[in-house]
């Protein structure tokens, strides 16, 4: 499996397709991630706290491991992409 160590290594993808394809046999490193959410984090934010059925949060942890991310890094990815996407067909 090819370990991406930059963003720069990360190619533009014609198709989600293409895209799935190359993530099949890339991963990101933890390192460059970690720097990435790093960054992310010097925003200024708000604590909230959600309930979650425990097999739902034991499923999203699997998933958020398997990706080598924290979970709560992944919900707040989740959202944001889910945010983005109501703004669009929002939009349209």
């Amino acid at each position: 499996m090819k370990v991406i160590n930059t963003w720069a290594e990360v190619p533009k993808f014609e198709s989600e397709d293409d895209e799935a394809e190359f993530w099949s046999a890339a991963r990101i490193d933890t390192r460059l991630m970690n720097q990435s959410l790093l960054k992310a984090d010097n925003r200024d934010s708000t604590t909230i706290t959600l309930r979650f059925d425990p097999r739902m949060l034991a499923r999203i942890k699997r998933i958020a491991r398997s990706r080598y991310l924290n979970y709560q890094s992944m919900i707040k990815q989740w959202l944001s992409e889910r945010l983005e996407r109501e703004q669009r067909e929002t939009n349209s």
